[in-house]
């Protein structure tokens, strides 16, 4: 073959690849289309609970092929609402929301509706607003097991502490019932309720607190975990002998019971939530049925 010839030869196939590498570029890569978003606004992040919830969603977004876009509302409704707002802008599809304050967050929940935004409730519910689903535990249950569980290991009699969650979340109502139902026909007497904003550091100062003012105490049953660890530091501290029950069941509390140092605490599963809370939205988004309350189980983990 001649020279002319052989750069001819060359010169043609190294324009047929450039014309197919060019057409590769233009055509859209296998996968790349478009995906729907949805947000996660959560109300906290220093919170171990809501880290797992967060997990979950994020894990079961993935799996599913959502975008997720999380933001982190600190405990603060304000925040809450500016969130929302973001999400709003960005024409979310879907907008998952576990509340500050149940009550607060109906202004965040008629913005998304004015948007025409479906808003699906996590762990607290919503007062207001229209919400396509709600998931959670059934609160009430898991306060009338800590309350059984307290009755019956104090054989019906004596003074109790209760350290309540942020007031008007739904959380905070809703196991405040069931552990009252449960003493209700008992001789316990709650000798003090008083609100530690699920908050660690708050537990420990206001059980600091409830110790001075009060000689005899026998049991603290705390609306979470958080503070039922922040009293059981203050309980430490002091030498007292009282027995503690949390609610959520996160590492933490888990290993203080295995250790006895906690009595027991009610399990919520906080991945569940979270993942259920991707199914159900997946469902809303593909036209199918779905219910208005998703329930996730509990159980008292006591060992």
């Amino acid at each position: 073959m001649s020279n002319i010839k052989k750069v001819l030869v060359v010169g043609g196939l190294i324009s047929l690849m450039l014309a197919i590498f060019v057409g590769c570029g233009d055509a859209p890569a296998e996968g790349d289309e478009d995906k729907e978003t949805i947000g996660l606004v959560v109300s906290t992040l220093n919170n171990p609970f809501f880290v797992s919830l967060e997990e979950g969603v994020e894990e079961e977004a993935e799996d599913m092929g959502y975008d997720l876009t999380v933001l982190d509302s600190q405990d603060d409704s304000s925040q809450e609402l500016s969130n929302v707002e973001d999400l709003v802008q960005q024409e979310v599809s879907l907008i998952l929301i576990n509340p500050v304050d149940s009550e607060a967050v109906e202004s965040a929940v008629t913005i998304a509706n004015d948007a025409d935004i479906p808003v699906v409730t996590l762990d607290r519910s919503s007062e207001g607003g229209e919400v396509v689903s709600h998931v959670a535990s059934d609160n009430v249950a898991g306060g009338e097991m800590a309350g059984d569980f307290i009755v019956d290991e104090l054989d019906n009699e004596g003074k109790v502490v209760e350290l309540e969650g942020v007031p008007g979340a739904s959380a905070t109502r809703d196991r405040g019932e069931g552990f009252n139902n449960a003493i209700d026909d008992s001789d316990l007497e709650v000798i003090a309720s008083q609100t530690a904003n699920f908050n660690r550091q708050e537990g420990l100062s206001v059980m600091e607190n409830i110790l001075q003012a009060e000689e005899e105490i026998d049991a603290v049953f705390a609306h979470n975990d958080e503070m039922a660890l922040g009293a059981l530091r203050a309980i430490e501290d002091s030498g007292r002998d009282i027995m503690v029950v949390g609610f959520d069941a996160t590492d933490d509390a888990r290993e203080a019971v295995s250790e006895g140092s906690m009595a027991a605490t009610v399990a919520q599963q906080p991945e569940l939530i979270g993942s259920m809370g991707v199914e159900v939205s997946s469902d809303f988004l593909t036209d199918e049925e779905i219910d208005e309350y998703i329930p996730v189980e509990l159980e008292l983990v006591t060992e």
